[in-house]
């Protein structure tokens, strides 16, 4: 019966995990792809309209960005393709935006090795950068709607860095904004500098915003959906993740007045934030601005420009990988932009632990291993209490065999002798499967750093595992974590209810099929359990069965 009890809890708890993670993707199911006539309309909004920006006064009126004539709007309009050693880049002329973004990336192991990924773009999926100028009622100032010339010369990185400069005048203020991109870095700092060329003061606020259209990015696995939507952080309210069904039904209690924070777009493995300078006064906003397009947007006031004074304000924008050590250099809290959930406050250590054996081993398969042996040796007083135990209940099995031949089909008596035989051998009858029980929480967290952890993208590991982030392609290290758990249980005594045996067979087959869609690193450090603890539970088998025979002489 206790047998039984600790395989059901075993179970249970795995099954809990699942049952979160899917009602955690039902909370933010995906929405329905958009029809063309509604990406038509989110790649040219109207933002006249749909569009409210908060005052620079942070009253309760709205500014609101008005756009050209479309005559105007399109006339000198051009895609202008920069590149760097991490970039191919497209900004549009038409508000200096940047409107396709290719990412170059490689890893430690094979710098040769590149692999592209379209993070930004404005095709059939709409995903951009934008800033601009804002301002009172009536005032058109340099915007995205804006056509903006290019006055730098250099389209294609040939030192150590790159600046992209673009400069549009409109309604008596002169925007020059300036892209500089840095070798081996996806941090870009943008410095947009504003003059007052009228002959009246000016009080315009820059704003800095992403838009995005509700499409699925890719990324998670069968059983769990990973997070893809806006995400900010305040010293207020410290991080917090918006979802388009959050914006749908208006749902929203972020902070909005600040002098600190970023904002951001998250998907799987990749982030697009936009870090305003810090301790200058800004608002925050986050709205639907057309048929299945939304925008996040920090609005800075820029003050009272005098005629022929010029204002100019710093910020930082990060269009790449979720690389958790460069985003904490850049600002506080962006490494948060990680999504390891509810089990964030062990994941991240774990993972700095990680970390830190990398550097040492350089590859992350191999990591994943020693990371293994660590925890079987840190585990190993309780593990070997629980072995020791369960050699003895094998050694006195057809003592238990003879009890219940003994009472037949009077459960009660048989229990009762049974509990007798265990407390006068010292036998813990959850012995069994408490190694297992001490490796849940384990097994979880390391899933969900192997998950969200883009340092594991792409990272291989020997022979035909060459992605440890998705499924072994074989499938051959799932076999193996099947096996090694029937050669484990094979170890163990068999349980003298034939329903329980039965129980115990079909475990391995129910665990290795789930295996087969978890990521292969996730496999691997079960494998390579297993086979530990197959070692540590024949040496203390072996060793008992010693000293059990030095007795006798």
């Amino acid at each position: 019966m206790d047998t039984r009890r600790s395989i059901l809890w075993m179970i249970f708890v795995f099954s809990l995990f699942m049952i979160w993670n899917n009602w955690m993707s039902y909370r933010n199911p995906p929405l329905p792809q958009p029809t063309e006539q509604q990406l038509q309309d989110a790649r040219q909004p109207d933002l006249a309209t749909p569009t409210p920006i908060p005052s620079a006064s942070g009253t309760n009126g709205t500014q609101q960005l008005t756009p050209m004539a479309d005559s105007a709007a399109t006339a000198g309009q051009e895609i202008i393709n920069v590149r760097t050693d991490l970039f191919n880049l497209s900004f549009d002329t038409k508000g200096a935006q940047i409107v396709g973004a290719e990412l170059y990336l490689s890893r430690p192991e094979d710098p040769d090795a590149v692999h592209n990924f379209v993070l930004l773009e404005n095709g059939e999926n709409t995903y951009t950068v934008q800033s601009g100028l804002i301002g009172d009622a009536g005032k058109n100032y340099p915007n995205q709607n804006t056509i903006f010339r290019m006055v730098s010369n250099e389209t294609e990185m040939s030192g150590d860095t790159l600046a992209v400069v673009f400069e549009a005048e409109s309604d008596g203020l002169k925007l020059t904004r300036t892209y500089t991109f840095h070798r081996g870095s996806f941090k870009i700092d943008v410095n947009d500098s504003v003059s007052n060329i009228s002959a009246e003061p000016q009080t315009p606020s820059l704003y800095l915003q992403i838009t995005r259209d509700n499409h699925d990015a890719p990324g998670g696995t069968y059983f769990y959906k990973t997070f893809s939507g806006f995400a900010m952080y305040t010293d207020q309210n410290r991080f917090e993740k918006i979802s388009f069904s959050d914006i749908d039904k208006n749902n929203l209690s972020h902070a909005s007045h600040t002098n600190d924070g970023w904002i951001s777009f998250i998907q799987h493995f990749f982030v697009t934030a936009w870090v305003p300078e810090e301790g200058k006064e800004r608002h925050y906003n986050i709205r639907k601005i057309a048929s299945n397009l939304y925008a996040i947007s920090a609005i800075e006031p820029l003050g009272t420009i005098q005629p022929e004074a010029t204002v100019s304000s710093n910020s930082v924008l990060w269009v790449g990988p979720q690389a958790q050590e460069q985003l904490s250099e850049i600002s506080t809290g962006l490494d948060l932009v990680v999504d390891y959930g509810w089990l964030t406050i062990i994941a991240k250590p774990m993972f700095k632990f990680m970390t830190w054996l990398y550097s040492f081993i350089g590859n992350w398969g191999w990591t994943i291993v020693v990371l293994t042996i660590i925890i079987k040796i840190i585990l190993y007083p309780l593990s070997a209490a629980s072995y020791r135990s369960m050699a003895r209940m094998k050694n006195v099995g057809p003592r238990m065999q003879a009890i219940k031949e003994q009472y037949g089909d009077d459960r009660q008596k048989v229990n009762q002798a049974m509990m007798e035989l265990y407390r006068t051998e010292k036998i813990n009858p959850l012995g069994g499967c408490l190694p297992i029980l001490l490796q849940i929480p384990i097994f979880l967290t390391l899933y969900r750093v192997i998950l969200a952890s883009v340092e594991l993208r792409g990272a291989p590991w020997i022979l035909w595992i060459q992605d440890l982030a998705v499924a072994d392609p074989y499938f051959i290290l799932p076999a193996i974590m099947t096996a090694t758990m029937f050669l484990q249980f094979k170890l163990n005594p068999t349980p003298p209810d034939p329903m329980q045996a039965r129980i115990m067979m079909i475990m391995p087959l129910v665990f290795g099929a789930m295996m087969f869609m978890f990521p292969a690193g996730l496999v691997l450090y079960w494998v390579v359990n297993n086979i530990l603890s197959i070692m540590q539970q024949q040496y203390i088998t072996r060793r008992l069965a010693r000293a059990s025979n030095d007795s006798k002489m």
